[in-house]
């Protein structure tokens, strides 16, 4: 035993250290130790002070917690509002371009209506609940990961979807026939028709009068369409004044007409027309070009790769890698002439486009 009244020779500061955590002085013996320290090692807290802290702890987080479910909730308000009051326009090569309302697209082609990120991901979630997430898997990280990898461009920074990436798809600016075989095969057979039904609806293109009905007033000088699909939605009088483009694009199998990045329609460039720099909406879709009418001097660069349309042949292009259309020929040649339909990218499975169909249905 040994007495802990006398600690004349501790310093003030341990002494006090010691008197604030055992609390008093006295004698204790060795056998004392353990409970001393079990003591010294918890500190005390008043039970009014803790119970008030861990009240404004959680009353902080139920706080913050509230103020994320707004922000989610609004920022899918604003995605819904703008979802369905712009009627946006998507790209491709060839066409026009025309803001504020569905067209051939702003990079030149036929249009689609945009979307959000916010959007996009709760009409997938809507989807998985009704069907399933089997086979979503690159469609998940689409609608979670922006229009392109990490946000940024895609491959060598030429190919910029502006709304939906779908990511681990074969990349090039130009796409074999043979992927799309079918129904490549059945437009360049329905050529004749189709070449008939742009001869009943052109006019001379002058830009002096009004376009006839059915032909879109352009935005991009030179630059003129008729549609027979535009975002996703059957035209039915220009289907009627277009029988055999019509029934060619019925017999298809890879159409996108059902979807709002899907259009189908005549593109005509007139001599001296240019299209510049510009990518399409989504990388989940090729555009297919059958030439019905290419003068001389008419040009299509794609991804930095130069190709030129054939007449009764079809051409299958990536239009979300920049793209430059140009008609550099004289005013005696007359206009470019093509019928482009947008077709799914031939990598894009059964699921997929089932999803991607209920994601982008056309607005009733």
């Amino acid at each position: 035993m040994w007495s802990g009244n006398s600690l004349e020779g501790c310093p003030a500061t341990a002494m006090e250290g010691t008197s604030g955590e055992i609390g008093e002085q006295g004698s204790w013996g060795l056998e004392d130790g353990p409970s001393l320290l079990a003591r010294a090692s918890l500190p005390t807290w008043p039970l009014p002070l803790a119970s008030s802290a861990l009240t404004l702890l959680l009353g902080a987080l139920t706080s913050l917690f509230l103020w994320y479910c707004y922000r989610l909730g609004s920022q899918d308000m604003q995605a819904l509002g703008a979802g369905r009051q712009v009627g946006g326009v998507g790209g491709g090569p060839g066409g026009c371009s025309e803001a504020g309302r569905s067209s051939l697209g702003s990079s030149g082609e036929l249009g689609e209506e945009p979307s959000t990120e916010g959007l996009v991901s709760r009409r997938l979630r809507a989807y998985a609940r009704r069907y399933s997430w089997a086979g979503m898997g690159r469609v998940r990280r689409a609608a979670q990961g922006g229009p392109s990898p990490a946000g940024g461009f895609g491959v060598l920074g030429i190919q910029r979807p502006g709304l939906l990436f779908l990511p681990d798809l074969p990349s090039a600016p130009f796409v074999p026939r043979d992927a799309q075989r079918h129904d490549v095969e059945l437009l360049e057979s329905s050529f004749p028709a189709i070449l008939r039904d742009f001869g009943a609806v052109s006019w001379d293109f002058s830009g002096t009068t009004p376009p006839p009905r059915g032909w879109s007033p352009p935005l991009v000088p030179g630059c003129y369409q008729l549609l027979l699909y535009q975002a996703g939605r059957c035209q039915p009088s220009n289907c009627r004044r277009c029988p055999g483009a019509y029934r060619a694009l019925r017999g298809l199998r890879s159409f996108m007409s059902a979807n709002t990045f899907g259009n189908a329609g005549f593109s005509v460039l007139l001599p001296g027309a240019r299209l510049e720099s510009r990518c399409g909406p989504t990388n989940a879709r090729v555009r297919c070009h059958l030439g019905l009418k290419i003068p001389p001097g008419c040009e299509l660069v794609v991804g930095g790769e130069p190709q030129c349309w054939a007449e009764g042949h079809c051409l299958l292009v990536d239009d979300s890698f920049l793209h430059t259309v140009a008609h550099n020929g004289s005013p005696e040649d007359g206009p470019r002439v093509v019928f482009i339909v947008d077709l799914w990218h031939p990598n894009v499975a059964g699921a997929e486009r089932q999803a991607l169909d209920y994601v982008f249905a056309p607005d009733p």
